[in-house]
């Protein structure tokens, strides 16, 4: 079992930059590949980013790519994601998740789940 625990989330006007953390308590983190989503009231959740157990191989969806930059600290159990140039689409509850195994492409992969932190970008 993983807990997760999302924080950085804000308000931020169209251009700015925010900084997303995620907290897992677990010490077997380095086995667990880890991964942002997003999702909008009304809207599937959609997948941002992933990153391998060590960090070595990431992903970004095309709508971030360029802007977003997902990073990972072991020896803390913590999840980052970097977001630039943030765009009003951008707004979404945002949450990480955990998949004890390789990296995953999609939402439903993954097996566990923060409670997810409100980014909201005003135009």
């Amino acid at each position: 079992q993983v807990q997760l625990v999302e924080s950085g989330g804000g308000l931020v006007q169209a251009g700015g930059s925010l900084r997303l953390s995620c907290a897992a308590s677990t010490d077997t983190f380095s086995d667990y590949a880890m991964a942002w989503c997003r999702q909008v009231p009304g809207k599937e959740r959609e997948f941002v980013a992933a990153i391998s157990w060590l960090g070595g191989s990431t992903y970004y969806t095309n709508l971030v790519k360029g802007r977003f930059t997902i990073s990972r600290d072991n020896a803390n159990s913590t999840l980052y994601l970097q977001m630039n140039s943030l765009k009003f689409e951008d707004s979404a509850v945002y949450y990480c998740a955990a998949h004890r195994g390789t990296m995953k492409f999609s939402c439903p992969e993954y097996e566990y789940w923060g409670q997810g932190t409100q980014v909201t970008v005003s135009s």
